[in-house]
């Protein structure tokens, strides 16, 4: 049996992405991901719909990896988490199902 894969996600305000990825880039060398840079919603406590009324915006960044890098990726977000507590970034697991 293959060694179980994760998808990873990063939701988080767009002030603090290059933030994010350069660190993941530092910690996890080859890292392979997906940025989706504009992404509109509303979280727990504002919108971001990068209007006038609404001007911010978020990024989304996703991944495939195993567990090892999955813990390193939950790591620098932690780190990065503790540096900018009121930009919003959350991450999400979600482990890959044999179908």
């Amino acid at each position: 049996m293959a060694d179980k894969r994760y998808k990873v996600e990063i939701i988080s305000n767009q002030s603090v992405e290059d933030d994010i990825i350069e660190q993941l880039e530092q910690e996890i060398p080859g890292l392979e991901y997906t940025v989706l840079p504009e992404v509109q919603g509303r979280g727990k406590n504002t919108k971001k719909l990068g209007d006038t009324v609404w001007p911010e915006m978020n990024f989304v960044l996703f991944c495939y990896t195993d567990l090892e890098n999955a813990r390193k990726i939950k790591n620098v977000i932690s780190d990065i988490k503790a540096r900018f507590p009121k930009e919003g970034i959350t991450l999400f697991f979600t482990e890959e199902v044999e179908l």
